[in-house]
């Protein structure tokens, strides 16, 4: 899907990788063609992303078990049943209807289902039931679920914390962009299920902090994006480090080519579901095109941003991301970055604050387009139009989430007409296609554009209050300490971010 830079602020060539930070127009960058590497060979190489299309799912010899109405109906410990009961979770999700008879069971599982099916507590809770009752030894897990980023695996644990202290289990998660003496003593304490990228994980095994030699319940979430960005390797390595005879679950709201590798190898005999088709478009979920001219598509852009309620912005590139985000807080709308470039300390906070409705716009790359999910959030837009389908689909999936309603409306100047229309094809979506002009009355309606106010705004991270460290409770040596010292310290919390 090559095209060609035009004059628009927001346009570039389109075949650059999605993180580069080089070159470029105002909002936009330039960079390299992206290579297709080798062709997979032992599943060791990696496979062009241009490769599209399902591979041939695998035949199941023995029959599945059928889905259950509750999960009253599953084998599952009391102390799991009364946490879901206490989290409000009473009805399972279809797909969790589907496979947990089947993972409870031990069977394994490939499973597909869109963003926000429920694909976490499908797996998760399967994980710890399973494994409830075990203790872990030293750097020794019980339990792994790989994730392709650090998002998904801090989304994952969250999910999963809740259950997991009713069953006792400790988790772990183990991710890049954080200190790693610090998750290598979390698994010298012991963790009975482990959170992990691939890359971090093997960063500690080399260091001698982690075996996985028993781990025998082990999952893949989102395995055809950890193929996409490369991790087909380190993926293939670790999984042949668990035990042999251990269960395997693979989940994914795209099932492709690029993951039939991984079928093929480490799946044995698997119960296969799939909620949706991987192209299928959500029913609660509308998709609009809009075509707009160069000259329009900045200020469309931001007239958007400054709508009342939150948006996620999808770019190519970390310099995209940052200069439209410097110029959206320059308008006087509340917006935030999220990329690769960011410190992991940074990307949690920045999503805090999204979350909690201290920022209005979130401008980010295909980072956020997985394991991001915000309660309420009505609107994607894509201000550089993704690559392939299977972008579309999950940045898309940010919105509409759990049976809510939403729309993803993509910015589509007149030379890249031909190519979104071949991956809305691709995708199985058959979009509203709108012309619309900045100041008409379309744009606000499908997208509650409106002039922002013009006056700059600095989001700052809130102030926390820490708690008091209490004194020296034993009566004999206490140092002697200074008036002011004595006095006791009130942290203002007047200040907390506007």
């Amino acid at each position: 899907m090559n095209r060609t830079r035009t004059n628009d602020r927001f346009t570039r060539t389109r075949n650059g990788s999605a993180e580069s930070g080089r070159g470029g127009s105002r909002f936009g960058s330039s960079a390299g063609s992206r290579s297709a590497g080798p062709s997979r060979s032992g599943g060791h190489g990696r496979r062009p992303a241009a490769v599209q299309g399902e591979f041939a799912l695998p035949r199941t010899i023995t029959p599945a078990l059928p889905a259950v109405e509750g999960f009253a109906d599953l084998d599952m410990p009391r102390a799991l049943l009364g946490a879901l009961s206490s989290q409000g979770v009473t009805v399972p999700f279809p797909i969790q209807a589907a496979t947990l008879p089947n993972s409870l069971a031990g069977r394994d599982v490939l499973g597909r289902g869109r963003t926000g099916s429920g694909k976490t507590l499908a797996f998760g809770l399967a994980v710890l039931a399973r494994t409830a009752g075990q203790r872990a030894d030293a750097g020794q897990p019980l339990g792994l679920i790989l994730v392709p980023t650090r998002e998904l695996a801090q989304q994952v644990t969250d999910a999963l914390a809740p259950y997991a202290r009713s069953v006792r289990l400790r988790l772990a998660t183990v991710v890049g962009g954080m200190p790693i003496g610090r998750q290598a003593s979390a698994l010298r304490g012991g963790a009975e299920v482990v959170v992990a990228t691939p890359g971090r994980l093997k960063d500690l095994i080399d260091r001698g902090d982690c075996r996985l030699d028993q781990v025998s319940i082990t999952v893949l979430d989102e395995a055809d994006q950890m193929a996409d960005m490369g991790f087909m390797p380190q993926v293939t390595a670790l999984l042949d480090q668990v035990r042999p005879d251990g269960q395997r679950m693979l989940f994914s709201a795209t099932l492709d080519r690029n993951v039939d590798l991984l079928v093929r190898r480490y799946l044995s005999d698997p119960v296969v579901h799939s909620v949706d088709p991987s192209a299928g478009a959500v029913t609660t979920m509308e998709h609009h095109v809009l075509h707009v001219h160069g000259a329009d598509k900045h200020t469309a852009t931001t007239q958007i941003a400054a709508r009342d309620g939150r948006v996620i912005m999808f770019l190519d590139t970390k310099r995209a991301v940052d200069g439209l985000t410097e110029h959206l807080l320059n308008s006087g709308v509340r917006a935030a970055a999220l990329h690769g470039g960011k410190s992991q300390p940074q990307r949690t906070r920045t999503l805090a604050q999204f979350k909690a409705g201290h920022v209005n716009v979130l401008v980010a790359t295909n980072v956020a387009a997985r394991g991001i999910h915000v309660d309420n959030l009505d609107l994607v837009v894509n201000v550089d139009p993704p690559t392939d389908h299977k972008d579309y689909l999950h940045r898309g999936g940010r919105t509409a989430r759990a049976g809510e309603s939403g729309s993803v409306v993509t910015l589509v100047t007149p030379n890249q007409r031909r190519s979104m229309a071949r991956l809305m094809a691709a995708a199985g979506i058959v979009p509203q296609t709108t012309q619309v002009r900045v100041g008409e009355e379309a744009l606000h309606r499908i997208t509650g554009a409106q002039a922002p106010s013009g006056i700059p705004v600095v989001i700052t991270a809130p102030v926390v209050e820490r708690p008091k460290k209490r004194g020296a409770t034993s009566r004999g040596r206490r140092r002697p300490v200074s008036a002011a010292r004595r006095a006791p310290v009130r942290q203002s919390t007047a200040g907390a971010a506007a």
